[in-house]
């Protein structure tokens, strides 16, 4: 299933954690890439709470720092709640 139809068919009941891709997006992917995986997910299972953004999996020694920089940076840019389908997972903006 999809991360989103999982979020609206047990969103209400679960918490989600992890959802970044430790396969191709983290080890393989651009800076950009990253930010936008990472904003896809925090659109897809924060909205109304009960999400911890995380990697799918243990990051794997080929995943280079950077990207694990931009993973951080991106979810303190997006993942601040209160986050609704509305704001985009724009979050306050405060850090």
């Amino acid at each position: 299933m999809e991360p989103g139809e999982l979020k609206a068919q047990f969103g209400d009941r679960l918490c989600f954690c992890g959802g970044i891709d430790t396969q191709q997006v983290l080890p393989h992917g651009t800076r950009e890439e990253v930010q936008e995986e990472v904003q896809r997910r925090i659109q897809e299972l924060a909205p109304g709470g009960g999400y911890l953004l995380a990697a799918v999996h243990a990051i794997q020694p080929d995943v280079p720092p950077e990207n694990v920089c931009t993973m951080f940076e991106a979810a303190l840019a997006h993942g601040r709640y209160p986050i609704t389908a509305n704001n985009g997972g724009a979050g306050s903006g405060s850090h």
